[in-house]
Parts: C-alpha cells; structure tokens; sequence
C-alpha cells in the first residue's frame, strides 16, 4: 500500500469540492436566485435584520463572497445604505460557517460513495435528459453540487490516510502560529474561496497533520483571505463599492485579529462543549462559528462610524456631466432655454460618437475634435462607460427641463420647452437603437458571408454620410436652408432604407444569405434606419420653429402618399 502523500489526488479532490460548490451556487442561484435577492433588499432595512439576511443567504448559497458580491451590485445600482450592507456582510461571515458543519457532522462520519456516488450519477442523467433552463434541470445540478462536494472532500481525505498514519506532528518546525495564519490567508486568496481552504484545514485535521491549535490559526487566515475576491469586485468600481470592500476587509481583520489574540480562551471555551482531542473537527466547526460571532457583537455598535469614516475616505465623487446646464439658473427661463438647446445638442454629440464607435468608425471623420467627454474626461472611454455617462447627461437634462418647466413661461417658450425636451428623447431612442443593434452589427463583420461583410461597410457608409449630412445642417445658420437640407436628409435615409431592402430581396433570390441571416439583416436594418430618423427628428424639432416643423411633417405625409400611389401603379 502506498504511503506517501498522494499530492496530485489531493488537488483532484480540492478541484472537484470547487466544481460541486460552483454547481451548488449556480444552481441555488437559478431556482431562488431571484427570491435571495429580494430577501436582501427587503429585509435590510436594519443592520440587524441585514445581518440575520446575511447568515441565511449565504447559509443556503454557501459562498460568502457571493453574497458580498449581490451587495456591491446592490451599492452600486443605490438600492441598499452602506450601514445596512456592512450588516449584511457581517451575517455572510456567519452563514459561510455552514459549509464547515456539514462537513464536520456528515463529511468525516458516513462512507461518502454510498450517497455521493448516487447523486452525482442521479443528477447527471438529469441534467442530459431534462432542458436546461427547466427547474428539474437546475434540481440535478443541486444533486450533482452535493456528489461533487463530498467526493472532492473524500478524495483529499484518501489522499493524506496512508501518509497521515506514519506522519509524526514532532516532525514540524516550531515556526509561531503566525505561520499558519499567514497559509491560510494566502491559500484562500489563492483558492478564492474560505469554505474550499477550511475544508482543507479539516482534512488536515481529521487526518492528525496538523495540530488544533495550528488548524484554530489556518481558519482565521483564511477569514481575512476571503476578503480578496470582494476587493477584486471593488476594484475600479465606484467610491460606494470601495467603501463596502474596505469595510469587509476592515471588520474580516478586527475579527481575525482578536480571535487570534484570544485564541487560547476560544479554544478553552470550545472545550467546554466539545471534547478536541476526541472530536477536533466539530470543535474546529465551533471554533470558527464562535469567533466570527464575537465579532460581529464586537464590531456591531461601531457601524455607524465605520461608515462616516469611511465616506470621508471615499467620497462621491460626482462627474460633470453637462458642459452648460451647470452654470445657468433654471429661474433665469430666457438663459436656460438657450443653454438647453445646447446641451441637448451636445447630448447629439455624444450619441453620434457612441454610434460611430459601435461601428468602429473613427471619429475623427466627423469631428474636428474631441466631443466634450473625451475631452473633459482625459480619457477614452468604453463602450458601456460611455452609454452609462449619455444615460446620466439625459437625466440631468431631463432634471433641469423639470426645474425650467416649474416656473412661469411665455406661450412660445413653453412651446419651444417641449420641442427640445422630446428632441433629447429622440437622441435617446437613437442611441438605444444601435445598443440593441451592436452585437449583430459584429456578427456581419465577422462573418465568413461576403454578402454580410459588405452590408456591415454599407452601414458604415451610410452613417457616416448621415453625420456629414448633419453637421452641413448645424452649420447652417438660416432656417429656411436648415428646413431644406433636413428635408433632403430624411429622403436621402428614406431612399437608402428602400435600398437596402431591395438588395435584400435580390439577395435571397440568388441564395447569398440564410434564412436566419435575412432575419438579421432586416431588424438591424430596421433599428438603423429608425435610429437615423430620430436623430434628423431631433434636429427638426429644436432647430427649426413650429410653422416649418408642420411643414416639414406635411412633407414627409405627402411623400408617402406619392410613393404608395407609385408603388400601386407599378404593380
């Protein structure tokens, strides 16, 4: 029989206890992941009942950092006080304690194949079986989380017996328990996971390689090694999100400090329950739950100032977003009408440069320089960083047309109010358009389809004609040449949208595209086309007054009835 240590059987089993509480989480998540949502957005009104939401939640998750992670979600959308979030997490740090009673009660007491092998061959011919978003289907990814789990845990305990059986603890140096603390906080930032590293600390233990008082110290390294993955969450994230990380890295490191400092009169307490050199593992259990308990009733009265002091550390830092609204009072109606329009204009701008990246056109071709966020943001922003900061200038016009609209205004003004109020909204349903539209304009591009290939430079080149177009009529400085230039505009994307279908229907004649791809290709060409519009409509209704923007709609009227009487003529 073999009796060294089986290293690579051990990272076997330290592999598969992650798979099973990976598909324990995820599937937990999908059958109620909604429910432990609302759990703790509803009952954290409190810190006190947020903590008793964190011990529950994460109790059934087993993963605290999972839970931490719903919190800086739940931070950053501004749905939970930062108080209240503290609590919660303080509650994860209990809850995650479940993971080691399981495996202390069933993990190292009953012969593990005769339940772990079952459910993981149950689960598996489930999950073929049944459709994977069915519930049944997410039910046997539970049952194959549960096998994996306690055959990892089985796998890492075969892997020290034998060794374990001519291991002598007088063999380690005496390096301070420090050391230990150190391995622990190091191997659960490795691993990700404390319940993966305190599983390995109980195998240890179990197995006698390790002595309790070395196990007491690994379990509070690996407390503020759990911290890693929330600060990784944080991480360039808003100042909210950085306050919750720093406050789970705070009160992980008081808690572990002051367990490790009292550790000699935990360990004295457990052994008032529990006999450890008969039963160490479930002592262990206890020891880990009995600490982290302490510090939550330690840490608990100092929440409120952990947040003022850690608010003066990170403090919102709000980004300017508009370029004239900032400076004009909204009492001032005749000034903040004029700085309105602008700044709808420049929210214009900011829609065009989000189009034109979208489809990797360089903006240099339409502007001559920076629009005003690359420019006042130093920086080249993404995609989704972008669209987030349009949503953001949106609101704070809407906020401002809010606050002009509260005061008393002439007819005309009040008029001239709500044209530029729906222009931005245009602007807004533009952008959302080519957001929609984005991934399938990638997928034209990518695709081995030459057809498609040349559709996806075809919409290039039409919204780049657009933008020119516009810039010609921004230009303009009388309405009248304004009102006839945005007239051949709208007929120049009408014209191009009849093209394309046209193109389209040649096409699928001559078998250039799919079925699938015709669908494609004619919703993108849709939400294009409506997107151009709406963005000539906003030009139209804050650049032209209300006699030409009647006309202009008369317009477009008449020529629709035209092209339907041309069209029946034809047939």
């Amino acid at each position: 029989m073999n009796e060294t240590f089986d290293f690579w059987k051990l990272i076997a089993g330290l592999g598969i206890f992650l798979y099973g509480m990976y598909q324990l989480e995820e599937s937990v998540k999908a059958l109620s992941g909604k429910a432990f949502r609302q759990i703790i957005r509803a009952y954290t009104n409190s810190p006190l009942r947020a903590i008793t939401s964190g011990i529950f939640v994460t109790a059934i998750l087993q993963s605290s950092s999972a839970v931490s992670l719903m919190v800086l979600a739940f931070i950053g959308a501004g749905v939970m006080s930062m108080p209240n979030a503290i609590g919660v997490i303080m509650g994860a740090n209990i809850g995650t304690t479940f993971t080691a009673w399981i495996v202390a009660i069933l993990g190292f007491k009953i012969k593990i194949e005769s339940f772990a092998l079952p459910l993981i061959g149950l689960g598996g011919v489930g999950i073929v079986f049944f459709n994977p978003n069915q519930k049944i289907a997410h039910l046997c990814r539970l049952l194959v989380g549960f096998g994996f789990l306690f055959l990892g845990l089985d796998y890492m305990k075969v892997s020290v017996e034998h060794f374990a059986q001519n291991f002598d603890l007088t063999q380690l140096p005496d390096l301070g328990l420090w050391v230990y603390l150190l391995v622990g906080l190091l191997l659960t930032a490795l691993v990700q996971s404390s319940s993966a590293s305190i599983v390995i600390v109980l195998t240890a233990l179990n197995s006698q390689l390790i002595t309790f008082e070395m196990a007491a110290a690994l379990v509070i390294g690996a407390v503020i090694g759990t911290t890693v993955t929330v600060l990784l969450g944080a991480m360039g994230g808003i100042p909210a999100k950085k306050r919750v990380a720093a406050s789970h890295l705070i009160f992980n490191l008081v808690t572990a400090i002051i367990a490790f400092v009292a550790m000699k009169w935990l360990i004295l307490a457990v052994s008032m329950f529990i006999d450890v050199s008969i039963n160490s593992v479930m002592g262990l259990a206890l020891f880990l739950t009995m600490f982290k308990v302490m510090g939550v009733i330690i840490c608990f009265p100092f929440i409120g100032l952990l947040t003022t002091v850690l608010i003066r550390i990170y403090p919102d830092k709000k980004t300017l977003l508009t370029v004239y609204l900032s400076s004009t009072p909204p009492e001032e109606t005749d000034i903040a009408l004029t700085a309105l329009r602008k700044e709808v204009l420049h929210l214009l701008q900011e829609c065009q440069l989000y189009n034109l990246n979208v489809l990797r056109i360089d903006d240099k071709l339409i502007f001559d320089e920076d629009p005003p966020f690359n420019k006042h943001l130093k920086r080249k922003l993404t995609l989704e960083e972008l669209y987030e900061n349009i949503k953001l200038l949106h609101a704070e016009i809407f906020s401002y047309y809010s606050k002009v609209h509260t005061h008393k205004l002439e007819v005309a003004d009040a008029k001239e109010l709500e044209r530029i109020i729906y222009a931005s909204r245009n602007i807004m349903n533009s952008i959302k358009n080519f957001k929609g539209i984005r991934y399938d304009l990638d997928e034209f591009d990518g695709s081995d389809n030459e057809y498609l290939n040349n559709q996806y430079k075809l919409f290039r080149k039409r919204l780049v004609e657009l933008y020119h177009d516009i810039s010609r009529i921004l230009d303009l400085e009388a309405q009248e040449a304004q009102y006839r230039k945005l007239l051949q505009t709208i007929v120049h994307v009408e014209e191009s949208d009849k093209k394309f279908i046209r193109d389209t229907i040649k096409a699928v004649a001559e078998n250039k595209i799919k079925e699938m791809e015709i669908a494609s290709l004619l919703l993108v060409n849709r939400l294009f086309s409506q997107a151009c519009r709406l963005q000539v409509f906003s030009i139209k209704d804050f650049m032209l007054n209300s006699e030409q923007i009647k006309d202009f709609d008369r317009a477009l009227d008449m020529k629709e009835v035209m092209d339907e009487e041309i069209a029946k003529s034809q047939d």
